[in-house]
């Protein structure tokens, strides 16, 4: 038995039916294990046509249920206290004054100057194919999305994370140089000490040398500040600062993962569909747009597809086979409420976005299959 946690920020509405339906969708969908029982605390309206797209995905019988009573209630019971608890260690760090989080993460990682904000990078591939990089933004407090920026990287060729971090942070300063724009307090890369000093490389290239400059490195979650990479830092695990890095980082990540999804759904779907005519990149990204994942695309009855595309495209979209998934056997799966610590199978892996869209309607037509 494993665990796993998710967090979400500033979600002014909660539809709890509604965010188990988005999260399964996203979680479950373009991950290659399914398990045969996923549990959850509450039902919730469009459980059957999940129940049956996984089921056809993974080829046998997936269940979700909601246990009332017994060993598995008792779980999930226990999964609730956790996620509860996780939750609070988590976010005890966006309490105090923005001012005061600042001058402790100074301290913490021994900073030059409290960082106001922080832009934190990730790179995102399989086996370097589809090449991606995010970079999020942290200001006073709390996570500015509207700074957020991906990345396509352009002049690396094969699996080198390296050189695709300096790429990135070259691109992203030398812009704010051009339009004289400030540093940000502190850049986070996630990774190790080989990314850290590929971003010092390609900061240093540019003519920045001063700019403070932090790693953290998975699993290991030892943090690393450029010049004193021989005194690598250790905070303990209930650290709020380092909860609030592993946050930073884990949302890069999360992006960056998002976005890599995305365009290698396009690219594959693109060329099962490339050689049917009057089907080209346009209608397979207006595909993508509407249903939200290629795994939809392959199950749409041709009446959704016609909806999207025009009968004669969904037609001949029907008629061709489209390849699925590998399947895998597996344990099952427990979800907890919003504060999501989802307790699994050690070989299943998913990283999930937070989403507003209703799973229903994408949904209505495999129903009517």
């Amino acid at each position: 038995m494993d665990r796993r946690e998710f967090f979400w920020e500033d979600q002014e509405e909660f539809d709890a039916p509604q965010f188990f339906s988005s999260l399964l969708t996203q979680l479950y969908l373009d991950q290659q294990y399914i398990p045969t029982e996923i549990h959850v605390p509450l039902d919730f309206e469009d459980r059957e046509a999940l129940e049956e797209l996984l089921s056809e995905k993974r080829n046998r019988r997936v269940e979700i249920r909601t246990p009332q009573r017994g060993q598995k209630k008792a779980l999930m019971d226990l999964v609730e206290t956790n996620a509860r608890h996780s939750f609070e260690g988590r976010f005890r760090v966006l309490k105090p004054s923005s001012r005061a989080i600042q001058e402790a993460l100074q301290d913490a990682l021994n900073l030059p100057d409290a960082p106001s904000r922080i832009e934190c990078f990730d790179i995102s591939h399989i086996q370097g194919t589809d090449k991606v990089a995010s970079m999020v933004v942290w200001e006073d407090g709390r996570m500015k999305k509207s700074d957020y920026r991906k990345f396509i990287i352009k002049t690396v060729v094969g699996n080198d994370d390296f050189a695709s971090m300096r790429e990135v942070v070259t691109r992203r300063y030398q812009r704010l140089q051009e339009e004289k724009q400030p540093m940000p307090g502190l850049v986070l890369i996630d990774g190790g000490l080989g990314q850290l000093h590929a971003a010092a490389e390609a900061l240093e290239a540019i003519g920045i040398s001063d700019q403070p400059l932090a790693s953290i490195a998975k699993r290991e979650e030892i943090i690393y500040v450029y010049g004193q990479e021989d005194e690598p830092i250790v905070l303990d695990r209930f650290s709020p600062i380092l909860h609030l890095v592993q946050s930073i980082r884990d949302e890069a990540h999360r992006f960056a993962v998002t976005f890599h999804r995305s365009r290698r759904n396009a690219r594959q779907l693109t060329s099962e569909l490339d050689e049917i005519p009057g089907v080209g990149k346009k209608t397979v990204m207006r595909l993508l747009k509407e249903l939200g994942s290629s795994e939809l695309v392959r199950a749409a009855s041709e009446d959704q597809l016609s909806a999207i595309v025009g009968r004669a495209a969904a037609k001949r979209v029907r008629a061709r086979r489209l390849s699925g998934g590998r399947r895998r056997s597996g344990c099952g799966h427990i979800m907890s409420p919003a504060h999501l610590s989802a307790a699994r199978c050690p070989r299943s892996s998913a990283q999930i976005a937070p989403s507003r869209d209703s799973f229903r309607s994408r949904q209505r037509a495999v129903r009517r299959m």
